[in-house]
């Protein structure tokens, strides 16, 4: 199965890309292309009630994205045969039988006709044909040479705390400046703990006395304090690799600290972090022949986000009241 048959197929089996249902009002336009509150509304089902204000954003935008780079290709003049619509579309019915779906009752309960699906399954193997040919050997070694943790299975544990300001300057400049201050706060008890130790204890011990109340204080202040989930479990985040779990600014920033180092304030879509390192667990040594497919991977999705967030400061975006 190709590589890039996931985008489709989630258009399919869940829903959220679909961006043809033209019978409700516009979620939002993209350079006059249409994203309909159905397409939104039908993502925001797998959300709980509590979340979907906040998911319905996130959704939109990465609607919004799929518009941008399904139709920067097309501005290419990238072709597309009918045999490779034809195998296509084989490999998506050959996916849905497996789910234990029809392919007529998939497209019936998205309200989808064949012909919105072939448009995507044409956007997707124009993306792909580009991509492929952005993705050649000496990009690939080199992204493999500057990373090699993101392929040799390198793992972090951390916790963290997550504020979500308003999107004006102001706002996330508070939110920042106020995780700097959090990060003083946890310091300074941890400090103030080692501090009562004797005199006599071994620095050995009192490192470990610092890790452990380092730890206790941040995992505090992530109950009290943090937007995400994760604040029930202290921030823990459990382990996670390079790639693949986190976004981006997250991952990156968490792997570059050192276990029981704390981040700088650090900036994602979701909002501002404060990270702690509790564990890094090295990799093993690996060949670029051997996880190749790996590393075009995260450099197609790194050259897919390059292309929408420069095409996003020019492109004509109307978002709409979903009231």
């Amino acid at each position: 199965m190709s590589r890039y048959l996931v985008r489709t197929l989630a258009v399919v089996l869940m829903g959220p890309a679909v961006l043809f249902a033209q019978s409700s009002k516009p979620a939002a336009t993209v350079n006059g292309q249409v994203i309909s509150q159905t397409a939104v509304e039908r993502a925001l089902e797998r959300f709980e009630e509590s979340e979907r204000a906040k998911a319905r954003a996130e959704i939109l935008d990465f609607l919004i994205d799929n518009v941008l780079i399904d139709q920067y290709p097309a501005q290419q003049n990238i072709k597309v045969e009918q045999n490779e619509i034809d195998t296509r579309l084989g490999e998506i019915k050959k996916e849905i039988e497996k789910n234990g779906q029809t392919y007529e009752k998939v497209l019936a309960s998205l309200k989808m006709t064949e012909t919105e699906l072939l448009e995507q399954v044409v956007n997707d193997l124009r993306w792909e044909k580009f991509a492929t040919a952005q993705a050649t050997e000496a990009r690939l070694r080199e992204l493999f040479a500057q990373h090699k943790d993101m392929f040799d299975g390198s793992m972090v544990r951390a916790r963290h705390i997550l504020l979500t300001p308003a999107s004006d300057a102001p706002s996330q400049e508070a939110a920042r400046k106020e995780l700097l201050e959090m990060r003083r706060q946890i310091e300074a008890k941890a400090a103030a703990a080692i501090a009562k130790l004797s005199k006599n204890v071994d620095d050995v011990t009192r490192e470990e006395e610092r890790q452990k109340q380092l730890e206790l204080a941040f995992a505090d202040l992530a109950k009290e304090r943090s937007a995400c989930p994760s604040k029930r479990d202290g921030g823990d985040l459990n382990w996670f690799p390079r790639t693949g779990h986190m976004v981006e600014p997250f991952a990156k920033a968490a792997f570059a600290l050192k276990p029981y180092e704390m981040s700088e304030p650090v900036q994602t879509q979701f909002g501002w972090h404060l990270i702690l390192c509790t564990g890094k667990k090295a990799g093993q040594a690996v060949q670029f022949d051997d996880v190749k497919e790996d590393v075009r991977d995260i450099y197609c999705g790194r050259l897919r986000e390059e292309i929408t967030a420069k095409l996003r400061q020019t492109a004509k975006i109307v978002v709409h009241d979903a009231k």
